[in-house]
């Protein structure tokens, strides 16, 4: 869910109590608190790198993804410009999952590319 969407109540009540319910975080911590005590099931984070996909999109780094990571205690998703080649920082600053665009269909080949991005988290 992000800024313009309903809330995480008005979604729950829609989509019933096993849905599972993102939110949109952007570079907001405070946010993410409010999603969790809402019960999101995960909160997504970005964007972490420069995105050619959105451009215009806000700026959250690294060291809000290890702050989020201390100060959650739920998934995390990261977004943004992230590519099989710059993901392993993002996966050890705390995101739980990423989030890829041209960084997978962008790629010659998009298994491998995919293969490549899911052997970072095996470590983790």
């Amino acid at each position: 869910l992000g800024k313009e969407d309903r809330d995480l109540p008005g979604a729950r009540k829609i989509l019933g109590k096993d849905s599972i319910i993102g939110v949109s975080c952007y570079n907001d911590l405070q946010r993410a608190r409010a999603a969790a005590d809402q019960g999101a099931d995960y909160v997504a984070f970005g964007a972490v790198y420069r995105s050619s996909t959105k451009p215009s999109a806000v700026n959250a780094g690294l060291a809000l993804l290890r702050e989020a990571r201390t100060a959650l205690d739920l998934p995390i998703v990261a977004i943004g410009g992230i590519t099989p080649e710059n993901a392993l920082p993002v996966v050890e600053a705390g995101a739980d999952m990423v989030a890829m665009i041209q960084g997978l269909f962008g790629q010659e080949d998009i298994y491998r590319a995919a293969e490549n991005t899911s052997r970072l988290f095996k470590p983790f």
